[in-house]
């Protein structure tokens, strides 16, 4: 089968690979869709400052490159392997891709998202969702519902970080929100705020690109170079400031500009990955009781509030997300990179 390998720095390849066959537990799937995730493209350009180590067999995967790429994907089941229960033959899925110890502390905790040890399906382990089968423990699979198509399964995965990190922030159903990038992410967490509640909610978006994106969806925005973020703040909370705020930029401006922006005791989350240090004062904090709180990936929970939602239909990929094959899937990193599009997904 064709499949997409990360070999190492700006060098995957499109190569035939053999099929993969379930073991006990596992289920064999048909993949439909596989998202390019801004980690896949922390990878591809800069490994080294990824967090990920890719020079030595991963602790609970044992696999290092060359490896099939992929994390966020959906597919159909084709097989079940010895022992499998819940699962059909012909059910669509999402997969929630995370490899955790189960004995560390995070772990202990019921927090498998923070394990120290933290694999994911597809980013250091073989067999991703970028290729036309994928072999995954059964635990992994989310069956989705008849109303909930096999693109929007493929978007699970990535709207749980956004629905994860609205859950961290602490805003509740009324409150107000800042969304600092009109990414999938940002997207995403404009999407997950809607879905509890939160509709007083401005996305901050230099790219008219992107602003014209998410404003399409139904979302207000502004241009923090060209505009005044400040403003467009006191006018959607009455001058009180926001009462949480998201960092889906990976920019340092998003989150000193963002800041300000924030109601005392307000929350600062960082959802996006940063290539480079971030100076501030910590008495920007001190003097407003502001927190700040970094959020990573999902839990099954996550998993489940995002299909619900998607579900009842608060989810909308109108304009926002395009389908390539697996030829593009260089080229989309380079078009990603650049700010080009917003959410790409590869068909298998």
């Amino acid at each position: 089968m064709r499949a997409a390998r990360f070999h190492g720095k700006e060098d995957v390849r499109i190569e035939d690979v053999a099929d993969p066959t379930p073991g006990p537990g596992q289920v064999l799937l048909r993949n439909a869709f596989a998202g390019i995730c801004g980690s896949d493209l922390h990878v591809y350009f800069a490994p080294e400052a990824s967090g990920l180590d890719f020079e030595h067999p991963h602790p609970l995967t044992g696999s290092m490159p060359p490896q099939v790429l992929g994390h966020e994907f959906s597919g159909t089941v084709e097989a079940l392997g010895e022992g499998v229960e819940g699962v059909a033959v012909g059910d669509r899925v999402a997969v929630w891709p995370i490899y955790a110890c189960g004995e560390c502390a995070a772990c202990r905790r019921g927090k498998p998202n923070v394990c120290t040890r933290i694999g994911f399906h597809g980013l250091t382990s073989d067999g991703g969702g970028m290729a036309e089968r994928t072999v995954v423990d059964a635990s992994k699979v989310h069956v989705l519902p008849e109303s909930v198509s096999l693109e929007l399964g493929a978007l699970v995965e990535p709207m749980a970080v956004a629905w994860h990190a609205v859950e961290q922030s602490g805003v509740a159903a009324g409150g107000t929100a800042l969304v600092a990038g009109a990414g999938p992410i940002g997207i995403g967490t404009w999407f997950a705020l809607k879905a509890h509640g939160v509709e007083r909610v401005l996305v901050s978006e230099p790219s008219a690109e992107r602003r014209a994106i998410v404003e399409a969806l139904g979302a207000q925005t502004v241009d923090p170079v060209g505009g005044d973020l400040a403003a467009a703040v006191a006018a959607l909370t009455d001058g009180d400031g926001v009462d949480a705020a998201f960092d889906a930029a990976g920019a340092a401006p998003a989150i000193l500009t963002a800041i300000p922006q924030l109601t005392p005791g307000g929350r600062l989350v960082i959802v996006a990955m940063h290539e480079r240090p971030v100076e501030l004062s910590p008495v920007s904090l001190l003097m407003t009781e502001t927190a700040i709180v970094g959020t990573l990936a999902y839990t099954q929970a996550d998993f489940d509030g995002v299909i619900a939602a998607m579900a009842q239909g608060v989810y909308d990929t109108t304009g926002w997300v395009e389908h390539v094959g697996l030829d593009d899937v260089v080229p989309s990193f380079a078009r990603l990179r650049g700010g080009a599009g917003a959410k790409i997904l590869v068909a298998a």
